[in-house]
């Protein structure tokens, strides 16, 4: 069961709850449609959240908004989820700030499908198969800011469920709209961050970003259709595959741009990072 349960709601604030050990979600706010919810999610404990049912990513979720706009999830302490600490689902102007994430085994903080507009900033993520997702540009998903977070520890591989194409070990993942900067993550098995999905890239801003200890640095689309990643005044250390690399999808296609350039590639704007190899 899910210890909280919202529909169709206007204001409610779910706020100082504990909750431990439930087999499906810790609090989910659900509308029979997209539109205004306005919920006020805060300062709640919420740990040992299990996917019961299974599924690819329905169960296991400690905070669910689905088609719940302008929902503001702030200071919550939320560990140990077999699925997602976050996840709004069409859920636009979503505000996720300053929550403490741990040990949760597919994306901690997810912005995903028919949304306008999400805020991720200033969490700390320790322990996640992503750090952060805003995707689905295919979708109709766009326009973010993803500031400020330290997102570290990350693990190679998502639960058993999602699709088997789903990258895993990154820390942060963006397609459209969104301004990535001055956040610190390391540890990453994969990529410190990835700008785009095949051509669902656009207009993409990865600025002012600490990066330590990732396979690769950033990830960039290059595929023909890919829009526009500007990558500039990063700090990228100890990423033996590349400090900014050229991405087909989820496979690398180029060298490491960062040292041999990228003028081949119009879209992808690249300057002034500082590299440590």
């Amino acid at each position: 069961m899910t210890a909280v349960v919202s529909f169709d709601a206007k204001g409610l604030s779910v706020c100082r709850n504990t909750i431990l050990g439930t087999n499906d979600n810790g609090i989910e706010i659900l509308r029979t449609a997209i539109g205004d919810d306005g919920t006020l999610i805060a300062d709640n404990r919420i740990e040992n959240i299990k996917a019961g049912p299974g599924g690819s990513g329905q169960y296991g979720n400690a905070i669910n908004a689905f088609r719940a706009g302008n929902v503001i999830v702030r200071g919550n302490r939320i560990r140990n989820c077999d699925y997602s600490a976050v996840r709004g689902n069409s859920a636009s102007n979503i505000q996720i700030s300053g929550n403490s994430v741990s040990d949760v085994r597919e994306v901690a903080l997810y912005s995903e499908f028919a949304f306008e507009a999400a805020v991720i900033a200033n969490n700390t993520v320790d322990g996640a198969a992503v750090g952060v997702s805003v995707c689905n540009f295919n979708e109709g998903g766009r326009i973010a800011v993803v500031q400020g977070n330290i997102i570290r520890n990350l693990i190679p591989k998502r639960p058993i469920g999602t699709a088997p194409d789903d990258d895993a070990g990154v820390g942060i993942y963006v397609e459209a709209d969104t301004s990535v900067t001055g956040n610190v993550i390391e540890n990453a098995p994969s990529y410190g961050i990835v700008a785009g999905w095949g051509k669902y890239l656009r207009d993409v801003a990865v600025t002012g970003n600490v990066i330590r200890r990732a396979l690769a640095g950033i990830g960039v689309s290059v595929v023909p259709g890919a829009g526009i990643a500007l990558v500039n005044n990063n700090m990228i250390s100890e990423t033996p595959r590349g400090a900014v690399v050229g991405l087909d999808h989820a496979r690398a296609v180029t060298s490491d741009l960062s040292a041999d350039g990228a003028q081949r590639f119009a879209q992808v704007v690249l300057g002034g990072n500082a590299v440590r190899r």
